[in-house]
């Protein structure tokens, strides 16, 4: 069994790496500290069955780390380890294709069943936070059109970014502007698009080629 654990404090790592030794002695651990090194680690070897994944890590925003990563090893689980316990999260982490979460609060016996227990195909959630697998209610949206007519020409070309998988920083060095205007960008295109995560960008506007979303708001 292959394991790699992705967090950026290294005590964290050893922690979590001793707890698992205990639980799973035959078991050969990797880590890495952020998702450029997790991906070369994942590139490397591709007989990795599980990763441990921290949200909250220098350089990331949101969900990317998450969505990069089930967007280029798809087939490989990830159980989200993260301080973060608010279900809202936990939700939207699962809508990114998370396999499990687990607060790092939680006790050893709860990390190693959910490791267990995702390793086995099953989606791991501690009772606590069994509730937020259940889908979030949503209003009625407004036509994909209409909300795509609201964005601006610069937000337009932030939009076709994020739908080919580029992180902020890969969009801040081809427009060449400051990450935390790129951040402002993607604020305003979820806003304006009336979702919550890169994701249900991608989603809703899968239908779409380029030159339907460029002319949908003419520059």
């Amino acid at each position: 069994m292959h394991l790699l654990i992705v967090d950026d404090h290294p005590l964290f790592r050893d922690a979590l790496a001793a707890t698992i030794r205990l639980a799973h002695p035959e078991a050969v651990l990797h880590e890495a500290d952020g998702i450029e090194a997790a991906c070369a680690v994942l590139a490397g070897n591709r007989g990795i069955d599980l990763t441990l994944l921290d949200l909250s890590m220098r350089g990331v925003t949101g969900f990317d780390g998450l969505i990069t990563i089930r967007a280029s090893f798809p087939r490989i689980p990830i159980l989200i380890v993260s301080g973060h316990e608010d279900p809202r999260i936990v939700r939207e982490a699962l809508q990114h294709g998370a396999a499990g979460f687990v607060p790092k609060a939680m006790d050893k016996a709860t990390l190693t069943r959910a490791i267990t227990e995702v390793m086995s195909g099953a989606l791991f959630l501690p009772p606590g936070l069994a509730d937020a697998s259940a889908p979030a209610p949503r209003g009625r949206k407004a036509p994909l059109p209409e909300r795509l007519a609201r964005l601006t020409p610069q937000q337009l070309r932030v939009l076709m970014m994020i739908r080919q998988g580029k992180l902020n920083k890969q969009i801040a060095h081809e427009l060449q502007v400051g990450d935390s205007t790129v951040k402002a960008h993607v604020s305003e295109i979820l806003r304006k698009l009336e979702v919550i995560s890169r994701t249900q960008i991608v989603i809703d506007t899968a239908s779409l080629d380029f030159d339907q979303i460029h002319n949908a708001h003419p520059a």
